[in-house]
């Protein structure tokens, strides 16, 4: 069982590319069509460069959760503006979003889960979320059935949910009816850069000439920008989800522990993963980096599952080209879309975990499986910065498997910097020099 979304899923938006426009955005995922929206609402020329399929990889792979709950702090603000954004493409675009404000519920096992939350939660508050600790009868009470006995809980009844699969090919559409160019099977190769600066892109359909260049290719961006000179530590980790068949309800919005998390779906089955734990192919760049990430690992090194490589073609795979020209075929167009095998073993524990707690549904059936590739950075929180050195690139990559919730408000964002405007939040926890300028790393919340 495989998600659908694949190399073999037809072509929508194919044609030839322009020879100029004013900005390339590398990279069809949330990240990337929310902001050639927003570009092409300032009257900007953008075109979008898919290598393989709009919301192929993690855009329509994650979770499905759109959160303001246990957010970093740098990106609150975003997100809260991010589910403004929600409210409106809703109006819009109506059931297709699957956009629901049913709230968010962490569970916690123990009084020190409940310690960190009203930790989180004591930040929080300045920013005006509605959220709040709840007591174990609470939890009890808006479970269904439940019989785990939770300590209690943190809610936030005005977090939501969407579709994924449906809610990026959709949002696309409202990208080019603004006048974008999206252009799937259009890998971007390389920069043409004269005198340093950037003056367009190398693609397998030609050269685009244009001023500037917005990397958000989720997992390959550092694949890409090392070709081009700028290093970041990013690392991909695998993820595994899984689609029940129908079941009844016991919660409409998103709930989880580390055990499992689910989310409802339009189709009243449940989108469940294992609440915390995930499978990281160990390569080149995992060497590279281990300095900035043994914090990292140190805090979440037993829910990780370590192995020796990855499949072929993968960024960061042993076999991997790191080093290629304008003219020649690049690792982008090797694998279209990373459609990794789930994690089986994963998905079946939180079946288990799931019927245990809810004994009245009895053990979830799974409709399909399916795995994705986050793109991680050390402190958990994304790059969203110009590249000082070769003026005329931006980077927005790196959201931690927190980008399908933030895609909107960020994209606002990314287009903002992108057109020199004021962005309207303080981006310095995001930027590119907290990796060289000595600066120490603070991860992001691990709620």
């Amino acid at each position: 069982m495989r998600f659908p979304i694949s190399e073999a899923s037809p072509v929508r938006f194919g044609g030839e590319a322009p020879k100029a426009c004013d900005v390339v955005v590398l990279g069809g995922g949330v990240i990337g069509v929310m902001t050639a929206w927003f570009l092409a609402e300032k009257g900007l020329r953008v075109t979008l460069c898919e290598k393989g399929r709009i919301a192929g990889e993690q855009s329509s792979r994650n979770w499905g959760w759109i959160r303001q709950q246990g957010r970093d702090m740098g990106e609150l603000p975003i997100m809260m503006e991010s589910m403004r954004i929600w409210k409106s493409l809703a109006q819009e675009f109506g059931e297709r979003l699957g956009f629901r404000q049913e709230g968010v519920l962490y569970l916690a096992k123990t009084e020190r889960e409940m310690a960190g939350f009203e930790a989180w939660l004591s930040e929080a508050r300045a920013f005006g979320v509605d959220s709040h600790m709840v007591t174990s009868g609470a939890v009890a009470e808006r479970l269904k059935g439940s019989v785990k006995g939770w300590t209690g809980g943190l809610l936030t009844p005005s977090d939501a949910r969407g579709e994924p699969w449906a809610a990026v090919p959709t949002l696309v559409e409202g990208a080019i009816a603004r006048g974008a160019v999206v252009l799937e099977n259009c890998a971007v190769r390389r920069l043409d850069r004269q005198g340093g600066r950037v003056t367009g892109v190398f693609t397998e359909k030609g050269r685009i000439g244009c001023d500037q260049v917005v990397v958000a290719g989720g997992a390959w961006s550092s694949l890409f920008l090392r070709a081009e000179g700028v290093a970041i530590p990013q690392l991909a980790v695998l993820a595994s989800v899984a689609a029940t068949e129908p079941m009844a309800e016991v919660f409409a919005g998103n709930a989880c522990d580390d055990d499992f998390a689910f989310r409802r779906r339009q189709d009243g089955g449940y989108s469940i993963a294992p609440g915390s734990g995930h499978d990281f192919f160990v390569g080149p760049d995992a060497f590279r980096n281990i300095g900035v990430y043994l914090p990292v690992l140190k805090k979440d090194f037993r829910s990780t599952a370590f192995k020796a490589m990855a499949p072929a073609g993968y960024p960061d795979a042993w076999g991997t080209k790191r080093r290629w020209g304008g003219d020649e075929v690049s690792p982008f167009e090797g694998v279209r879309v990373l459609n990794p095998a789930p994690n089986m073993e994963r998905i079946g524990r939180v079946q288990a975990a799931m019927a245990s707690a809810f004994p009245g549904l009895g053990r979830p059936k799974l409709r399909a499986a399916w795995a994705g590739m986050i793109d991680t950075m050390p402190d958990v929180v994304p790059v969203v910065d110009r590249v000082a050195a070769v003026p005329g690139l931006v980077v927005a990559t790196g959201m931690s498997g927190h980008g399908f919730g933030i895609g909107p408000g960020m994209g606002r964002v990314v287009a903002d910097l992108v057109a020199g405007d004021a962005v309207g939040h303080d981006l310095a926890r995001f930027r590119l020099s907290r990796f060289s300028d000595g600066s120490r790393l603070v991860p992001g919340p691990s709620l």
